[in-house]
């Protein structure tokens, strides 16, 4: 029934059909296929890790140029802006995300990833595109190749967005702060996707509204008197009070948030000590925070550095022993979709592959720094959809209870890339050529 309503008060404001057929973007699309597969094959096998996409960028830069696109390299770091100003109508901006993740494939795919790389930290690990980005990149492609060749479709201003550093919540912000939307065309409509691994290969979600999560990390460092472990009355325990701080922190979700304000508070790590018999002088805590409002954003993180002090004040610690609560630089906003654009593209794309493949996806609590861009211009409207990737033969037998499905970031995790791809840019072309519509004289 809300799907139904969605559709029928997005009818309103949508003159349906694109500008190009639907058959020509189809058809427009299935011929782009074999080279975008070889593409998606050599991203895959080449991943790079965040703020290293050196080599990714330059063969994105170079599919852009080739298709006619204006192209700076090396924005907010590895960034690519490919803009195309096709007469006068909106400005689109579509974005790709680059970065791989430290993660060792163990897929068993031809063309795995065998790289191997030393992370900032000293931890040597493979490189893989767990997350599905060599998808994304090449749907980018597919998108700007179609559109391209379509200018007879359209008009205004596309730009073309290959963003680094996703996966650490910085890419977007550099690009921002390196001048995306003062140097560069700026945008009136945002749009992106992301391949999902709890949905069939080949079928399309939505979510209007906050769609994706705030991401804060927070590090407590704990800070105690150590002491030989026979003798705890002599010391001022971390392990203990830190225990009590994991403890109470779960009254920020259960006891002070709103039930109906989604939430999460999650110790990840609990480092503390070296041996049996000594109690050390600090324990650190590293937590993952998540909301999606401002405001229950402020309630979390203010209240961590409450809790964490009351814990120590009641424990005793001395005012030099309190606790210290960061909170990283590195936060990822939440990604929020705009109506009336996330309802305009539901239908279309329920116009185009069929109700049975359009769907109302309920929102997630996993962060995506695409939310930066609309909340550097809430006068644009914004949308990411997810694409289905779980191939068909999977996803019958994990509805079966036969089989669990690998999330993303999973070393398993492998996409149908030919379902994603295929879907995932004939819709963005479609919604592109929609937005982009020439207007009636």
């Amino acid at each position: 029934m809300i799907r139904s309503l969605l559709l029928a008060g997005a009818a309103a404001a949508l003159s349906i059909g694109a500008p190009a057929s639907a058959d020509e973007v189809h058809d427009a699309t299935t011929e782009e296929m074999p080279s975008l597969l070889t593409l998606y094959k050599d991203l895959h096998a080449h991943p790079e890790l965040s703020l290293h996409e050196n080599a990714t960028a330059a063969k994105l830069a170079a599919a852009a140029r080739a298709a006619g696109f204006t192209v700076t390299e090396h924005v907010g770091g590895t960034g690519v802006v490919a803009v195309l100003k096709n007469g006068d109508g909106p400005t689109l901006m579509i974005r790709t995300d680059m970065d791989a993740l430290p993660v060792t494939e163990e897929t068993g795919l031809p063309y795995a990833s065998k790289v191997r790389t030393t992370t900032a930290t000293g931890v040597e690990t493979g490189v893989m595109h767990a997350c599905g980005h060599d998808t994304h990149m090449a749907t980018w492609v597919g998108t700007l190749r179609n559109l391209a060749a379509m200018k007879d479709d359209w008009s205004g201003t596309l730009v073309m967005v290959a963003q680094p550093a996703e996966e650490i919540g910085k890419g977007a912000r550099m690009m921002l702060a390196d001048g995306l939307f003062t140097r560069f065309p700026k945008p009136d409509f945002a749009l992106a996707f992301h391949d999902a691994a709890n949905m069939p290969a080949g079928t399309i979600g939505i979510h209007s509204g906050y769609a994706l999560a705030n991401v804060d990390s927070v590090d407590i460092v704990v800070k105690g008197i150590g002491g030989h472990g026979a003798y705890p009355n002599a010391t001022k325990d971390p392990i203990v009070l830190a225990s009590r701080i994991v403890g109470t922190l779960q009254t920020l979700v259960s006891r002070e948030t709103d039930p109906q304000s989604p939430a999460v508070v999650t110790v990840g790590s609990f480092q503390a000590g070296a041996t049996h018999n000594v109690i050390p002088d600090k324990a650190t805590l590293l937590l993952t925070v998540r909301s999606y409002s401002d405001e229950t954003r402020k309630k979390l993180l203010d209240g961590i550095a409450r809790i964490a002090r009351g814990e120590a004040v009641a424990a005793g610690m001395p005012k030099d022993k309190m606790p210290v609560v960061t909170v990283k630089d590195d936060y990822t906003p939440a990604t929020y979709n705009t109506e009336p654009l996330s309802g305009e593209m539901m239908l279309l794309f329920a116009k185009r592959f069929g109700d049975d493949h359009v769907m109302q996806i309920p929102a997630t609590m996993g962060g995506e720094d695409f939310g930066q861009y609309y909340r550097a211009d809430k006068s644009m409207q914004s949308l990411i959809f997810m694409v289905g990737g779980v191939p068909k033969t999977q996803w019958e037998a994990f509805k079966k209870g036969e089989l669990e499905l690998p999330p993303l970031h999973s070393a398993h995790w492998a996409p149908d890339a030919v379902a994603v791809i295929s879907t995932a840019t004939e819709a963005m072309t479609a919604a592109a050529l929609d937005i982009l519509k020439k207007q009636k004289k």
